[in-house]
């Protein structure tokens, strides 16, 4: 007996009378066992494929002698971040005591869990250690996250956005 292949009601046999069912029925193989394992001809090779290194979410650089830390954070903070620049700020805070800090926020997206475990850490350990806290961002939550950080700190805090940097470099150098 012949049945369409749309029929409802199904059959085994499609209208031109083989039994195929489609490639997915019973994840069976049709082939022979001599021609799933087929040797090729050319040695495998490896080619040693590296990713390139991933730039860390945060570059830290240096102003007015130490005293000042301007901090770019772009990205995902992740935990092995704040082993890359938490010994600079600390470096710094011996230095001078008190420091000041622009952190500028582009294409920022926040922090994975171990991050967000070694900024509450940093924030206990340095609450006095931060004299001015500018933050330039270009999000919303950037903002809130400037005024929810102000228990977190002894510093004075305050947010600008990405136009105003400039503003934000003049109040974090003012005396």
């Amino acid at each position: 007996m012949t049945r369409s292949i749309f029929d409802p009601t199904g059959g085994n046999t499609e209208r031109d009378g083989s039994m195929f069912t489609g490639p997915d029925a019973d994840q069976n193989s049709n082939l022979s066992e001599a021609s799933k394992n087929l040797p090729t001809d050319e040695p495998s090779v490896d080619v040693g494929f590296q990713p390139p290194p991933e730039k860390p979410a945060i570059n830290v650089t240096t102003e007015n002698d130490g005293k000042l830390l301007v901090i770019q954070m772009t990205g995902k903070l992740h935990k092995k971040d704040y082993q890359h620049f938490v010994p600079m700020i600390e470096k710094a805070v011996q230095t001078h005591g008190k420091v000041r800090m622009l952190v500028q926020m582009h294409n920022f997206h926040g922090w994975d869990a171990g991050a967000l475990w070694e900024d509450v850490k940093f924030d206990l350990k340095h609450f006095n250690d931060i004299e001015r806290l500018a933050m330039v961002g270009e999000k919303k939550w950037q903002k809130w996250m400037a005024t929810f950080c102000n228990p977190f700190t002894a510093a004075t805090v305050r947010y600008f956005s990405f136009e105003q940097a400039s503003e934000a470099r003049a109040w974090i150098a003012a005396a």
